[in-house]
């Protein structure tokens, strides 16, 4: 009897172990993934967003990429190829969804934000 407890035990605590290997597995190679997205939208459009991951039972559900400020020479529609390419080429799976955020810093209410004349913002020029 107290063999077969031994067994189950070891087992169970193997199965347990094993578990957590791949967790911590996934989240570092995740964080390394995530980093290498960042270092090549900095080389490439100049400013170094945050890249954040969300994961859910193994798969990558999304990967939110966070830039700290609007740019200001490039139109929305660049930006978001750039990422789609950059995520795409730095994780090993696909994301169910990109998410393309940008800080606009502390401002006080009904202010506007101010861009550069002839700004492209989704494919339409300002003035």
């Amino acid at each position: 009897m107290f063999r077969i407890l031994a067994t189950v035990i070891f087992a169970v605590s193997l199965a347990v172990s094993l578990a957590a290997c791949d967790v911590v597995s996934t989240t570092t190679g995740g964080l390394q993934q995530a980093r290498a997205v960042e270092n090549v939208l900095a080389e490439s459009i100049g400013i170094r967003p945050q890249v954040g991951i969300n994961w859910s039972n193994g798969r990558l559900v999304s990967v939110t990429v966070a830039f700290p400020r609007i740019h200001e020479t490039k139109s929305l529609r660049e930006l978001a190829d750039a990422v789609r390419t950059a995520v795409g080429k730095e994780f090993k799976q696909t994301p169910d969804n990109i998410v393309l955020a940008f800080s606009l810093g502390k401002s006080e209410p009904g202010t506007k934000a101010d861009g550069p004349a002839g700004y492209n913002v989704a494919g339409l020029t300002t003035p």
